[in-house]
């Protein structure tokens, strides 16, 4: 696989951390950022996985209980729709605190999903 350069900005008690295991570890900083990213990614995309089990879980279940889910769904759909290129939050990653119907999102969704 082709590696690509890239240019980030660390905190220097980061860098100096890193330029400190480096040496000690002796093995190129390049490595261990490299390890450590991909560690990072490993258990984000897992946790990330596990929270969209559990809202698929939770829509399924609302669904079979609610019969105006589609409906509901089509709200959602159009109010995402309805910002376009204008949506602030696109491409930011949201997180959410892991207590049910405390984010803002959630607040919104339910408000959404509940109107008849």
């Amino acid at each position: 696989m082709t590696r690509k350069a890239s240019t980030f900005r660390i905190a220097p008690p980061v860098q100096s951390a890193l330029e400190t295991l480096s040496r000690v570890l002796k093995r190129p900083m390049n490595q261990l950022v490299n390890e450590a990213l991909q560690d990072y990614l490993e258990r984000r995309s897992l946790a990330a996985e596990r929270d969209l089990e559990l809202t698929l879980a939770r829509l399924r279940a609302y669904r079979k209980r609610d019969p105006h889910f589609k409906a509901a769904i089509g709200a959602v759909v159009d109010a995402e729709a309805s910002y376009g290129k204008e949506d602030p939050a696109e491409g930011m990653v949201v997180e959410t605190p892991a207590i049910e119907g405390t984010s803002p999102l959630r607040t919104e969704i339910r408000r959404i999903l509940n109107a008849s």
